[in-house]
């Protein structure tokens, strides 16, 4: 009887013990988000399953899930850094007036105009985007509700970036 108190006993810490380390990784480190919505396509399609991690710094072109003062959560690509003037000329992406190569669009994408013409200043009223603060847009221009929109996000409203798509199965990808 002893024996199999010990062996019942060791099976429950193995299992305590998986699930405090789980707990801690989703609570601190990678959490899984669901895209809603088509303004990220053709990269992300509504429904696809995202595990994003909590730490590190934010880089370009990250896609990003991020929560405003609204409530709403928005899912979508970091184009402008703290700091920098956006831009956008017949198509073409401007980063401090140098032009920068958008390589997640499509080349069918890469050919058409995305989005009209603008100016950091025009959209925000700003010449650079503030500190902590991150120009967004969703790749699926023509739709997407961003910063063109609500202006820069905050870093604080960040709830991660994102590792890849987990789900569903034949969407797997793991973004750099």
């Amino acid at each position: 009887m002893r024996r199999k108190l010990a062996i019942a006993g060791n099976w429950f810490l193995a299992i305590l013990v998986a699930g405090l380390v789980a707990f801690v990784i989703r609570s601190f480190f990678l959490v899984p988000a669901t895209v809603a919505g088509n303004s990220m396509q053709p990269t992300l399609k509504s429904g696809d399953q995202l595990l994003l991690k909590k730490f590190g710094q934010v880089h370009r072109f990250e896609i990003v899930v991020f929560r405003l003062a609204n409530g709403t959560t928005y899912v979508k690509r970091v184009i402008g850094l703290p700091g920098e003037h956006i831009a956008y000329q017949e198509g073409q992406l401007y980063v401090n007036d140098r032009p920068v190569v958008e390589p997640f669009l499509k080349q069918s994408q890469q050919k058409t105009v995305l989005t009209s013409d603008f100016d950091l200043k025009t959209l925000t009223d700003h010449d650079r985007i503030p500190a902590n603060q991150y120009f967004v847009l969703g790749d699926n221009r023509r739709i997407s509700k961003d910063s063109r929109t609500f202006g820069t996000i905050e870093r604080e409203t960040i709830i991660g970036r994102a590792v890849g798509v987990y789900w569903p199965f034949e969407d797997i990808t793991y973004f750099k």
